[in-house]
């Protein structure tokens, strides 16, 4: 594998793309913050993240998929109400809670369950297409710290140890909100989709 590089100047997207599918770690912009991240079906790959994170095994990452295909290669089974509301908000900011496939990365997975989200259409998305596989997209910042806004503040926690820099510019959206679909539905953590519209979209299971 190529060593990282010492520079840490911003790199096109094919170029994050490439050092991705190569097994290394990027910084990269989401549709809500900045992510660190890797290949998701790389398991050396997502145990270099879990160092660089500093963070214990006590918390499941979370991955982004470009579309449904990608995600029916970690997710074992659709429930009726994740299938709900995936069919009205996807592609968006909602991390739904399902059950993972067999063989899928320990980091990755919490009482069997794994954390999928589809972005929006925008760099993110591309850098998903571009990859060709699903990416681990955790928050680019240390166990204990604020999650990175921009590339600047990104630098500051992760130089010299990721391969790529993809820049976005500011981001100040709030996390995903993430669910598990159950039944029944339950919010784990609360976030650009209120609790109400969810609600609403599964009448109330």
């Amino acid at each position: 594998m190529a060593a990282h590089p010492t520079t840490s100047a911003p790199e096109p997207l094919a170029a994050t793309a490439r050092a991705l599918v190569q097994g290394q770690l990027a910084v990269f912009p989401t549709e809500t913050l900045y992510a660190v991240g890797c290949n998701a079906l790389d398991a050396a790959a997502i145990e270099r993240l879990l160092l660089v994170k500093e963070r214990q095994h006590d918390k499941p990452f979370l991955v982004l998929i470009s579309d449904r295909a990608m995600a029916d290669g970690l997710v074992a089974s659709w429930p009726a109400t994740a299938e709900k509301l995936a069919s009205i908000f996807w592609p968006g900011p909602l991390t739904l809670l399902l059950p993972a496939r067999p063989g899928v990365h320990r980091c990755l997975v919490e009482d069997g369950k794994i954390g999928i989200r589809m972005p929006p259409d925008g760099l993110v998305r591309e850098l998903l297409r571009a990859c060709g596989c699903p990416l681990v997209a955790p928050s680019a910042n240390p166990a204990g710290h604020p999650p990175a806004r921009d590339l600047a503040e990104a630098h500051r926690f992760f130089d010299g140890r990721v391969a790529a820099w993809l820049d976005g510019g500011r981001l100040d959206g709030l996390p995903s909100t993430v669910v598990d679909a159950g039944p029944p539905l339950r919010i784990i953590r609360p976030g650009v989709i209120p609790e109400a519209d969810l609600t609403r979209a599964t009448g109330g299971c």
